[in-house]
């Protein structure tokens, strides 16, 4: 062979070589990729865990009332027949406080018909709110409350109960009316939801709810017997820090205001009840009636402006045990009393002994005077 013809053959044998070791190189280089992860699958992999979680579907109807039907109940009392609801988990139930009147414990029912005794740890005088305390019922998960929403005419709701005695009872209707006031006597509705579900007796106390998300909006309380189609519902956002203080410190001596006012009967009850009366109104930021179970000779040295402004930078008061002694046709009760008083340096809990002198003026019983020191 020809000199040219070999160098042809070894430049042909060189190229080969070149194309096949760089082919290799490109497919180990490929592998080496594909081990650590290829920038396709890693953007692929981004992209799907971006992708957003499943919506949870939105409960029907149906749905809500079951749910709803398992945390309302049947409350038995002395005085007839109602509804409540669990609203925390302590095994707490709302209620109108007129279900309850007169009842220190009281029976309570679930829908499986299982019977519990509830006992009533806090009681309205003038709104027509209590609170059942059912022990068993403890860490049952309890009704959505709708702390801060208020409702809007036009609203759809349901209104849970046992109306006349027919227990795990659903009416429908809507919002149909905002801030209707009135009296019952003793008790006064403020702001109340006019709803046209029909409130019937054994209604009182049961939950209106939302159908729209379940979360309840209000007490159901009073009907209008003249016209119907038409109820009323205490605005839950209303009530709800007033029961929310007594589940935190329930009451010590239940609270029986009659229509009437204090009329002469027993004497040393009746005074117990003054007082306690006074400081429930207290606590309920109800310095008008605290105020008017003043007896005159008090008033007349203390104005009501004076008074109430004592009481601003007062939260909460403890009850201890009352006990009264009788004189000069009215009793000395004494108590002790835990005060939480907001100052300067923060909040502090102070202990108190207090006595006071209660008899009658113009037939009812007034907190005539009354003195108290620190407790050591």
């Amino acid at each position: 062979m020809s000199k040219g013809i070999w160098i042809s053959m070894i430049a042909c044998l060189l190229i080969a070589g070149a194309g096949a070791g760089g082919t290799y190189w490109i497919r180990q280089s490929a592998e080496r990729e594909l081990n650590n992860g290829p920038l396709l699958a890693v953007a692929g992999q981004t992209k799907a865990a971006a992708q957003p979680a499943a919506v949870k579907a939105k409960k029907t109807r149906k749905e809500i009332i079951e749910d709803s039907q398992k945390r309302v109940v049947t409350i038995e009392s002395g005085e007839g027949l109602g509804s409540g609801f669990l609203y925390n988990s302590k095994g707490d139930l709302l209620t109108n406080a007129h279900v309850v009147a007169g009842s220190r414990d009281v029976t309570v029912r679930t829908k499986s018909h299982q019977e519990y005794k509830g006992k009533v740890i806090g009681i309205g005088t003038d709104t027509d709110v209590a609170v059942v305390r059912v022990t068993e019922l403890k860490q049952t998960e309890p009704l959505k409350i709708a702390r801060s929403n208020k409702a809007e005419i036009g609203d759809e709701i349901l209104a849970l109960g046992s109306p006349l005695g027919l227990e795990n009872t659903v009416t429908t209707g809507i919002i149909s009316g905002l801030g209707r006031s009135f009296d019952i006597e003793p008790y006064t509705y403020s702001n109340m939801y006019q709803i046209s579900a029909p409130i019937a007796p054994g209604n009182s106390g049961g939950p209106l709810v939302s159908a729209e998300t379940g979360d309840v909006l209000g007490i159901n309380s009073a009907s209008a017997t003249d016209e119907a189609g038409i109820g009323f519902s205490i605005p839950i956002s209303s009530v709800l820090k007033q029961a929310e203080a007594w589940s935190k410190h329930p009451m010590t001596e239940l609270l029986d205001v009659s229509d009437d006012g204090y009329g002469e009967g027993d004497v040393l009850t009746d005074s117990r009840s003054v007082v306690a009366a006074f400081y429930q109104s207290l606590n309920d930021g109800d310095y008008v009636t605290a105020y008017s179970l003043l007896g005159s000779d008090w008033q007349s040295k203390t104005d009501y402006e004076e008074f109430r402004s004592g009481y601003l930078k007062t939260g909460y008061i403890t009850i201890g045990t009352l006990t009264a002694e009788e004189q000069d046709g009215g009793a000395m009760v004494s108590v002790d009393i835990t005060a939480e008083e907001r100052r300067e340096t923060g909040t502090v809990y102070q202990t108190y002994r207090m006595s006071y002198s209660v008899g009658y003026e113009n037939g009812n019983l007034k907190i005539l005077h009354g003195k108290g020191k620190k407790a050591d």
